[in-house]
């Protein structure tokens, strides 16, 4: 059974494709009973005038966002929590924090997808990897997502180590990375997400890696999880891996939320 997908997309995040009721009418045939909407939160730390083309819905599109996961919420036999995904960018925390204050989220997903300006997960930009030495471009992310979790303004960090996302590894040990990561979001009281889209890119593998998710669950750390669908196709993809994962790792429970308030449920 899988519990919950809280990381579902849809076409006004501009890089995916098909409506909430779509995506709903999907959880209720794989049989899931509770779903978090998360699409991109408009790019409030852009120049005014200044767009990403794709990433994100425009700042005048959120509000139809709120709008139509609430009405999908009030006839839908899915529970429906209302969660956007919002970059994290060092020095626009008081920006970010006045933007998710204006609308009742149940959830907030904390991301990093830009290093320097530098957008490591846009197949676009791929070719920038080979201008730079891998052990500092995994080091700075994690420093970032570090940065992110401790900034207070998010519920979960999602795909904890999206880094990985096109199989560029490195040679340098990762340990130090993921206890420095598990500690931070402990202190932090932060969820992480385990996110099953890794296993659709070049990483083939679920975001966080199992020895990262070790480490989490050693240091006390609780996860949700979600498939970061971005078509209704893709609802619940690899969750059922997700969840043995999940309890390979020896987590009994997974979180869920309401207006940022967290419980937990069993997982079977």
């Amino acid at each position: 059974m899988i519990p919950a997908d809280y990381h579902l997309h849809t076409r006004l995040c501009g890089h995916a494709s098909g409506e909430p009721e779509e995506y709903l009418a999907q959880a209720a045939r794989k049989g899931i009973p509770e779903v978090g909407f998360s699409d991109h939160l408009p790019l409030y730390f852009l120049p005014p005038g200044k767009t990403i083309q794709g990433y994100a819905m425009r700042e005048d599109e959120l509000s139809l966002y709120v709008d139509l996961v609430q009405k999908c919420a009030q006839k839908s036999p899915v529970r429906v929590r209302l969660g956007i995904e919002a970059d994290f960018i060092p020095g626009y925390e008081e920006s970010l924090a006045a933007l998710l204050s204006s609308y009742p989220f149940d959830c907030v997903l904390g991301s990093v997808h830009f290093i320097e300006g530098w957008g490591f997960d846009n197949l676009a930009e791929i070719e920038e990897y080979g201008r730079r030495d891998i052990n500092r471009v995994y080091e700075q992310y994690f420093a970032l997502i570090q940065q992110a979790a401790l900034s207070g303004l998010f519920d979960v960090m999602a795909h904890p180590d999206l880094v990985k996302k096109f199989a560029f590894r490195p040679t340098g040990d990762l340990s130090p990375h993921y206890e420095a990561t598990a500690r931070a979001f402990k202190k932090a009281g932060v969820c992480a997400e385990v996110n099953s889209a890794g296993l659709r890119y070049p990483a083939k593998e679920i975001y966080p890696s199992p020895s990262l998710l070790r480490c989490l669950f050693k240091h006390g750390v609780p996860v949700t999880m979600g498939s970061d669908a971005h078509c209704p196709d893709q609802v619940g993809a690899g969750l059922e891996q997700a969840v043995r994962l999940i309890k390979e790792a020896g987590y009994t429970e997974i979180a869920l939320f309401s207006r940022r308030k967290r419980r937990f449920i069993k997982i079977k």
